[in-house]
């Protein structure tokens, strides 16, 4: 079962993000607001509110961990900085992050979506080319800032009610990134989805699972407020073995 995105291109949607629908089945609270972010490549968040599907938002923050792997395979030779370690040992560079929140997709409301054609060493650079020379190391710590802040103003803006942050995927285990979001979130307490019995590599695999099997019961795996389009559809389509 695959091609989960078509057809809700086809009424209208961005096809994705589509992992809300997941998030609600998994982790809502009924009667309580709950946020997940999503710190994969990109970086998207849900936000829970009542157990019933006009109470759930989600969208795509912006980059999560796709530009900073790229910057520490390009200078360390590693396809990832591990816990966040190199980032942390540098300075945040204010004038390029700065000129990195500038970017247009940032102060979009939902819903929207992005990826790789937008965030990628090219739009590094072009941001790099406008600012004065920053080392390789603080424009790392700077990279980090960028996700943490845009991340962490989402929350503030479309998640205000609520008391935690449940965070998932490989950026779960950035511990700088992680330590980041809690210093801007004083008021939330941030932990991954293990607090709820999902490790965070689990949920992105267990979310395409649960899509399709809604496939095979007929049943949408959309939520037209998330992805734009008119309504909910089944999605997916099944290739017999």
């Amino acid at each position: 079962i695959a091609d989960f995105r078509s057809r809700d291109v086809a009424a209208g949607g961005q096809g994705a993000p589509l992992v809300p629908a997941f998030h609600h089945a998994m982790f809502g609270r009924r009667g309580a607001e709950v946020a997940i972010l999503n710190l994969g490549g990109m970086a998207n968040l849900t936000v829970l509110g009542a157990a019933d599907e006009g109470d759930i938002l989600g969208f795509d923050c912006g980059p999560g961990t796709v530009l900073l792997d790229a910057w520490c395979l390009q200078h360390q030779g590693e396809p990832f900085d591990r816990d966040g370690t190199w980032a942390a040992s540098g300075q945040v560079n204010t004038e390029l992050l700065r000129r990195m929140l500038a970017e247009p997709f940032f102060a979009q409301g939902p819903p929207k979506s992005t990826g790789r054609d937008l965030f990628n060493p090219p739009w590094l650079a072009a941001a790099l080319s406008q600012s004065a020379a920053v080392s390789v190391v603080d424009v790392q710590a700077s990279l980090a800032e960028l996700t943490a802040q845009s991340c962490a103003d989402a929350v503030r803006t479309y998640a205000p009610a609520s008391s935690e942050l449940l965070v998932c995927g490989g950026g779960a285990y950035n511990q700088h990134l992680m330590q980041r979001l809690q210093v801007l979130l004083p008021t939330r307490k941030v932990s991954d989805t293990r607090l709820r019995g999902l490790a965070p590599l689990q949920v992105e695999a267990a979310a395409f699972a649960w899509l399709a099997r809604q496939t095979v019961r007929r049943e949408p795996g959309n939520l037209k407020k998330v992805t734009g389009a008119r309504g909910a559809r089944v999605l997916g389509a099944i290739y017999p073995a």
